[in-house]
């Protein structure tokens, strides 16, 4: 159901450290709660701004996006040894079954969430595998990220990955976003 992908013109965005406030590396690295030699895929990883959070502490990790412009940019400020690029969509993701150890998404959930993608998702991350998300939630008050009728709430969330596999561990709604972290079944 995603409503668009965001815009290459406006990337430098995506490298403000001001996006902590929403989601710090350090919430995120202990969402994810991954293994050093972890095979990670961030989807949706633009530039790289979580990612480079993200790869000093897996083996492998996968920056995942639709834009093969993203990894172009990402590429000019250097990128971690342990960094594979993959241009896809959610919904058709190049893994093997069961590949994944976890995968997260900062901030994009709303630009892939639907039944093909969330499919997908349980196709590639193993049983027991994490799924991180947090994104914009639609009880938040539109003065950041995409309007409000383009998001959706944590229950819409939480109900989508149970209904594809996926048992919620953790689910809660901030000011602004909200946090779901799923184990696949």
């Amino acid at each position: 159901m995603g409503f668009h992908t965001f815009d290459v013109d406006r990337a430098a965005k995506l490298d403000d450290e001001g996006r902590y406030r929403f989601c710090s590396r350090e919430e995120l690295l202990s969402l994810l709660s991954a293994d050093p030699d972890a095979v990670v895929a961030d989807l949706g990883s633009g530039t790289g701004f979580y990612t480079d959070d993200v790869a000093p502490h897996v083996g492998t990790c996968y920056a995942v996006d639709v834009q093969s412009a993203m990894h172009d940019l990402y590429r000019e400020n250097g990128v971690p040894e342990n960094v594979e690029f993959v241009t896809a969509d959610v919904a058709s993701l190049p893994f093997a079954d069961d590949h994944l150890d976890a995968a997260f998404s900062t901030m994009v959930y709303h630009e892939f969430a639907g039944d093909e993608a969330f499919a997908e998702l349980a196709r590639v991350v193993r049983p027991g595998g994490r799924l991180v998300t947090v994104d914009w939630s639609k009880t938040g008050d539109g003065d950041d990220g995409p309007p409000t009728d383009e998001r959706f709430g944590l229950g819409d969330a939480v109900s989508a990955f149970e209904a594809h596999g996926f048992d919620v561990a953790t689910a809660a709604t901030r000011r602004e976003t909200f946090v779901c972290v799923a184990r696949r079944r």
